[in-house]
């Protein structure tokens, strides 16, 4: 190579950022350790009751604080979180650590309450119309109702029984609540006593909310704005299945893997006002982008009826099952049903020779199978190997036991594994690959709703 060559030489891009899940929990941790520090170097010891409850409320209260900051952010969509840790474990810890949130914002408001009685030799009725009595403490007691309500709606069994536009709408409540009780966090003696935590507190909260208005709103406007999505084409891929062809500009900018999904908003009646997530179920290519979509409930039964030039905003992408999870040359990607949907784009993409890539597809018969011959035409090309997994759940024989899959790949425990179906059988499949001696940092399972 020439000088002038190399000087001219395009540098490769550089990949994108991601925050492990472990430095993610690590990075949570540490945060709280330093509000218990916080917290330790203002407390006076003593013994009277009333100091008791008074030092408990005010460690629950900082961590409640605290932890409704943590959950904000793991719902703000951030890239790096998104990316690195993977959108269904960031909503298992959102929905984790809420509880644990509402416990403590309740644990404080209680000690509070009773520190305040002890303190002025009350009862507790007294106590609390007399507390109530001042503006930021009834101010914080309001977000913290609003809080309990969207830990309530969001429980599993009443979830089932709603559906997803109240639940969000109920959701959005958290930033009320939160904003409530940032007003009473700042008056509190733990922070309004020192300018430095006065100053670190608010600035926290405020890179938390530019956070979340840069990802949650204006990125998705401006994607919209800049990519002009349509509806090209919707191609019937079996009775119940779709794939739906989606058309832009610049689409390369958007950097998307396979493996990841988008949420998408169709303009059209009783469509617009959902977020409906779903994979890419192909590569980009053509400023094109592709979904295949199973009618499963409303939402996805209407999609049949999208027509071409149906506008599209789509955020995204999201989620970590991608080639980066990667850690062995032997890859076996595992689907079930209408998890194909990833599977089949990483199918295509993944790198390796001949016998690197193995695609099992599990499935209660023939006619289920989802993209099918395009699946073929893959395996063909790349000398990849491809089985299905045919008959219905419960039968005698289980093509998803340990004994089973090692008959079809033998040196399993060489691969890395992809993981994607409907969550039972994502569970009984995580089980049968660890009872077959897969490690489990080597299983990779990312599962998605509405979120």
């Amino acid at each position: 190579m020439t000088i002038d060559a190399a000087q001219h030489r395009t540098p490769a891009p550089l990949p994108p950022l991601r925050v492990p899940p472990r430095a993610l929990r690590d990075g949570i941790a540490a945060g709280a350790a330093l509000v218990v520090l916080l917290w330790a170097v203002q407390v006076e010891p003593s013994a009277r009751l009333d100091a008791l409850f008074a030092t408990g409320a005010h460690l629950s209260g900082l961590l409640a604080g605290y932890g409704v900051l943590v959950m904000l952010l793991l719902m703000a969509r951030v890239p790096a979180i998104e990316h690195g840790v993977g959108a269904d474990r960031l909503a298992r810890l959102h929905a984790r650590g809420g509880r644990h949130v509402i416990g403590l914002c309740l644990g404080h408001a209680l000690l509070a309450l009773c520190g305040y009685a002890a303190h002025a030799g009350t009862d507790l009725l007294t106590a609390t119309a007399a507390l109530l009595g001042y503006g930021g403490i009834a101010a914080a007691t309001a977000g913290t109702a609003l809080l309990v309500s969207v830990g309530a709606v969001s429980a599993r069994a009443v979830r089932r029984r709603i559906r997803h536009e109240t639940w969000r709408a109920v959701h959005l409540l958290t930033y009320l609540g939160a904003a409530l009780a940032f007003g009473h966090q700042l008056s509190g003696p733990d922070i309004a006593g020192s300018v430095l935590a006065v100053w670190v507190w608010a600035m926290l909260h405020t890179t938390v909310a530019v956070l979340l208005l840069w990802y949650r709103a204006v990125v998705p406007v401006r994607q919209a704005l800049r990519h002009g999505l349509r509806v090209v084409e919707v191609r019937r891929e079996s009775p119940d299945v779709v794939s739906v062809v989606i058309r832009g500009t610049g689409l390369d900018e958007l950097h998307a893997e396979a493996g990841q999904f988008f949420r998408w908003r169709f303009l059209r009646r009783r469509l617009w006002h959902t977020a409906l997530p779903f994979s890419l179920s192909a590569p980009v290519r053509d400023d094109t982008l592709r979904i295949t979509v199973k009618s499963l409930g409303d939402h996805t039964r209407r999609m049949r009826r999208l027509r071409p030039g149906t506008r599209v905003l789509a955020t995204g992408p999201f989620g970590a099952l991608t080639a980066h999870r990667r850690t062995r040359r032997k890859v076996l990607l595992l689907a079930g049903g209408v998890g194909i949907t990833p599977m089949r784009a990483l199918f295509e993409t993944l790198p390796g020779g001949p016998g690197d890539i193995t695609l099992l597809y599990r499935a209660g018969n023939a006619a289920q199978l989802v993209l099918r011959t395009e699946l073929e035409e893959i395996a063909r090309a790349r000398g990849a190997a491809l089985h299905y997994l045919l008959g219905p759940s419960g039968a005698a024989f289980d093509p998803l036991a340990p004994q089973a899959l090692l008959g079809l790949v033998p040196d399993l425990v060489e691969h890395d594994v992809y993981l994607c179906g409907p969550p039972g059988m994502t569970d009984a499949a995580t089980a049968a690959l660890l009872r077959a001696g897969v490690p489990e940092s080597r299983v990779h399972t990312e599962c998605f709703t509405f979120a």
